[in-house]
Parts: C-alpha cells; structure tokens; sequence
C-alpha cells in the first residue's frame, strides 16, 4: 500500500538543492533533515493503519498490509525482544527482494533506467549484441572478437548507504509493522541515494549519471555538453525539435575513419527526464483540445517522460532505455550507527547496499536547454 508523504517530497528538494549548491554542513543538515521528515511520514502512516484495528488476516492481505514469511516474523520478533537490530544483521531474502520491488513499482525512473538486482552478486556481465555472432566461411577461422562485445562490470567498488532511524515505540507494533517500516525507509531512502547518482553522479566514488560523460581516451568524467535548445512551441517546431532529439539518441558515431555510423533502434525507447517545475510548462505546451472539447497531452515520438529533482531547471536529458547500465548487489546489512545524531527517542541504523551505474557509451543520453515562453527558464 504506497504511502501519502506530507512533508518528505519537500524535503528531497531541499536535499538536492543542498547537494549540488551547498557546502558539507548545508550537505548533512538537508540530509538529516530529509531524514525525520521522512521517518514522521512513514511513521504516521503505520500508526494510522495499525489504529484502523483490522483483524482479520485475509482482509488485512486484501488491502494490502503486510502478511511476514515464517522466516521474516522469526527474525523480526527475535528484533523486537532485542530491543533493535545487531550489529552487522542481514535482513531476510524475502525482504530484500520486496524491497527491490517496491524500487522499481513506486519509482518510475529507475524502472526506466532498467535497475537490475543481482542478489549477493557483485559482478555480472554486460554484453553488445552486435558481435556476439558473426559470419564467416563454413571452414574459414573464427570470426569476430568476443572480447569486445563482451565486458565485466563490477559493483563492488561503490556502496550506497541508508540511513534509517527506528522510533523505540515502533517495537512495540509487531513484527509484521516493523517490517514494513524497516522496508519503507529503504526502499526511500535508497531510492533518494540511486537517483541522485544515476541522475547527476560525476563519477567519484558514485554512479556517472545521466548529466555526465565519459571520455573515452582519457576516462576524465565531466559535465554533458548541452546538445541544442528545445521550445516545444507547437506545431512543425516542437516536431523538428524532437526530430532532432531522436536522430541524435539513434546515432552511435564510428571510431575509426574509415567506418560508418552506428545506428541504434530507439523507437518506443526515448526518456525524457525533466525537473517537475519544468514539467508543467512542457505539458502545457503539449496540450491541445480536440474537437471533443477534451484536452489531450502527447508529444511527437512519444517520449516516456519521467521527474526528476536532479535534473537542473531549465535542462532536461534524453536517454534511451536498456543503455544506461544500473544494478545493485549484494545483502543488505543493518549495523548500528554509533555516532550521535538529532534523533530523540530513536535509534540510527545504517544499511549499505552496493550499486553501480553508467551510460554504455556518450551518446545514450543527451541533455538540452529549455526555453519554453511562459514557463520554464532557459538553462
């Protein structure tokens, strides 16, 4: 059952703004205070639920409360009577995974982005199709290189870390409550976490978001170039404009001289990443009557738009689905967090999860300046 946040979606604003404008104290106060916003929300929420005294297990299933494995009521009734979690305690599987989907089901954006789980492991395989298999004579050598159609992506190598404080008096709810918080402030807080580095990751000791590239001689990572200005006047402009959008995201240019361009397939593929200020404006623009009397929204090539607080005001990014590589792995581990914070009557947990993420190469995603008249502001 999704929750109705009242004061934790303001604060993910204010800890993005902090983020990229302000020093390391404004940093840690946007993130504590993006913190109890969002314990009191989820907290209020299950309190709510847990008043409404349903006591029927059916029913309580049927509407979407929690129903624990006998696995995850024994670990969490073991929390319960230790008043908190142990020190390095791994949450049950079955949790882990309900927490990867409710990523993915409640997040839109890193459904989009194709986030894949990999459990406890922590390095996959990332495969081109194009040279996977090539022809060549019936006896003649061996064709191709899978070497380079092939590659290893490792994600041991950045940890995404949760912070979650649990009320004392949320022990006092069952196990099945406990859970559900436990899951809750993981699924948010994470998603807070991954989203930011996937959107606006430079690279360092985190993701290369979508605003960042690559460069392939020197691996030196850096802001994307703008690659043109869109209006979304109407009409053949917002067409053109778009036109132009999609034949960028569907050319891969060749490396050497002598080759030809890559084209990538990219129908039905095209996200469109906005700042939610800027999103009214462009749907505005988007938005026709028809002879009906109905107002119906729609863009040219469809583009899947998605919001984004990371994306700058007055920019927004393209990118094509199932080419920008993201994946966690790894248990996720409860320890308790043995610095102090403002948090009264609570304690701190921190929940590490590895994750990784990167464009498959410069041209899967592409940023542009809006300057949309009435509405958003040019970047």
């Amino acid at each position: 059952m999704a929750i109705k946040f009242n004061t934790f979606e303001n604060s993910k604003v204010e800890f993005a703004n902090a983020m990229k404008d302000g020093d390391e104290a404004q940093q840690s106060e946007a993130m504590q205070n993006m913190l109890d916003a969002l314990a009191k929300d989820v907290q209020g929420d299950i309190l709510n639920q847990v008043n409404m005294d349903v006591t029927d297990r059916s029913v309580m299933q049927a509407r979407g409360s929690n129903v624990l494995t006998n696995e995850e009521s024994k670990f969490f009734n073991a929390v319960i009577e230790d008043g908190g979690f142990n020190d390095e305690e791994t949450l049950p599987k079955t949790t882990q995974e309900r927490v990867f989907e409710d990523l993915v089901n409640e997040h839109p954006l890193l459904q989009k982005l194709g986030i894949q789980n990999l459990g406890a492991v922590t390095e996959f395989i990332h495969s081109d199709p194009e040279g996977a298999a090539v022809w060549g004579p019936l006896f003649g050598d061996i064709q191709g290189q899978l070497n380079a159609t092939f590659r290893k992506e490792t994600i041991t190598q950045l940890k995404l870390t949760a912070f979650i404080p649990i009320s004392n008096d949320m022990l006092d709810l069952g196990p099945a409550w406990v859970e559900r918080y436990v899951r809750t402030m993981l699924v948010e807080a994470m998603s807070a976490g991954l989203e930011r580095g996937f959107v606006a990751g430079d690279g360092r000791n985190q993701p290369v978001g979508l605003l960042y590239e690559v460069d392939e001689e020197t691996s030196a990572i850096t802001e994307k170039a703008s690659a043109g200005t869109l209006t979304f006047e109407g009409g053949d402009t917002t067409i053109e404009e778009l036109k132009g959008v999609v034949e960028l995201l569907s050319t891969v240019p060749a490396k050497g001289a002598d080759g030809e361009d890559k084209v990538r397939n990219v129908a039905g593929k095209v996200v469109m990443v906005v700042n939610p200020f800027d999103n009214f404006s462009i749907q505005a623009k988007a938005t026709v009557r028809n002879d009906a009397g109905l107002y119906i929204t729609s863009l040219p090539f469809n583009p899947q738009i998605v919001e984004s607080v990371h994306v700058p005001q007055g920019k927004t990014v393209f990118f094509v689905q199932g080419q920008y590589i993201a994946a966690v792995g790894g248990s996720q581990q409860m320890k308790k967090f043995d610095q102090t914070l403002a948090m009264e009557d609570a304690t701190l947990y921190i929940a590490k999860q590895y994750a990784t993420g990167k464009p498959v190469d410069n041209y899967a995603a592409q940023v542009y300046d809006l300057a949309i008249s009435g509405g958003g502001v040019e970047g």
